[in-house]
């Protein structure tokens, strides 16, 4: 099984390149919010070194916003209750589909929580500052404190960048990404 890491800034299109392989991807970001909605677990965790902000089940995006911008260290609080969930999500996806020529890993912080095997095959996703930043906007509950304070846990672009296999210029359109795509998997496979 060849693992194929998505790599990128917010923003930037990574699960829109991820679900154009046409092979099985694992969305970090559906399962956290799936585990906000569903994971009884989950809640009783976070309430329990947030008390004050993690306050109903499940669990709203609201008090999780709130709960980060309110104080620095409940973010590492929330990162780590929630991305041991996801690792093991993770875990069960690749188990899952172990029999399949290639998965997709789209997860934003692949290279920080380490999730990534030497022989994985990384992917930047590169696009313009404006178009993210317009597409940014346009997501329903957009939050630019919330931004900043995920752009500072994560590592430097060009460092990711410099670290993969290859780049896809994301222009947002589904044609020059489509080809993108089948070169990549032509090389890969």
């Amino acid at each position: 099984m060849i693992r194929v890491g998505i790599l990128g800034d917010i923003g930037s299109g990574k699960s829109f390149i991820a679900k154009n392989f046409g092979y099985p991807v694992f969305n970090a970001d559906y399962e956290v919010s799936k585990l906000y909605k569903k994971s009884k677990k989950t809640f009783i965790n976070l309430n329990k070194v947030m008390p004050g902000y993690i306050v109903s089940y499940p669990i709203k995006k609201k008090e999780i916003s709130k709960a980060i911008l309110s104080n620095k260290s409940n973010l590492k609080k929330i990162v780590k209750i929630v991305h041991k969930e996801i690792r093991k999500k993770m875990f069960l996806f690749l188990k899952k589909n172990k029999n399949k020529k290639i998965v997709i890993l789209d997860i934003p912080l692949l290279l920080e929580n380490k999730l990534n095997t030497k022989k994985d095959v990384l992917i930047f996703v590169k696009s313009g500052k404006e178009e993210i930043k317009k597409r940014l906007n346009k997501r329903k509950n957009f939050n630019k404190k919330l931004y900043k304070k995920f752009k500072k846990i994560q590592l430097p672009l060009a460092y990711k960048e410099r670290k993969s296999d290859f780049v896809i210029k994301n222009n947002f359109i589904f044609q020059s990404v489509k080809k993108d795509i089948k070169n990549i998997l032509n090389k890969i496979l």
